[in-house]
């Protein structure tokens, strides 16, 4: 009986490795999304009043945000790659007539002015979140994040992750519905 049990034990790591393949296999084929959705859609702002991120811009208050008009608040930062990549859309976005808003994530006025200069400005304000509380606040998980806000300051839409040319039109649908 004893021989019988030792022999058994000798499959158990098999089988354990066998398992732990499957399980890294199935997560591969169907990944789950790790994607964080703010609780605030269809709420409004919360309170909140950033400093100037630079000198030569205004910073950005929740108030500025509900005053009849829908505007985009993209969340990004100067060390950030995606954020350099998603440029050429708010550029885009800009020229179709949306107001662009900016919160800039524990960054310095100098690397903003060098990624702003390099990459394009299309932001009417930019307020500094230097400890990130206002985009947590607003159920951000991190950067590049873009909302719409509609005129009396709700959220309308998250957009996760960076913004790319096949993304420009349903935020441009976002934001005339939020109209």
């Amino acid at each position: 009986m004893a021989l019988k049990t030792i022999r058994w034990l000798l499959w158990v790591p098999l089988i354990l490795f066998v398992g732990f393949v499957a399980l890294v296999a199935s997560g591969l084929v169907t990944p789950s999304t790790h994607e964080i959705r703010s609780q605030l859609i269809g709420k409004p702002l919360p309170d909140f009043a950033l400093p100037p991120a630079l000198p030569a811009k205004p910073g950005l208050a929740r108030v500025e945000l509900g005053q009849g008009k829908p505007r985009l608040v993209n969340i990004f930062a100067s060390w950030c790659v995606p954020c350099a990549t998603e440029s050429a859309q708010l550029a885009t976005l800009k020229r179709a007539g949306v107001e662009i808003d900016g919160i800039a994530i524990r960054d310095r006025p100098e690397d903003l002015t060098r990624f702003l200069g390099r990459y394009g400005d299309p932001y009417a304000r930019i307020g500094a979140d230097r400890d990130s509380s206002v985009q947590m606040a607003l159920g951000s998980s991190g950067v590049p994040e873009t909302f719409v806000i509609d005129g009396a300051g709700v959220i309308r839409l998250q957009h996760v992750g960076e913004i790319r040319p096949e993304h420009v039109a349903g935020i441009l649908a976002a934001v005339e519905a939020a109209k």
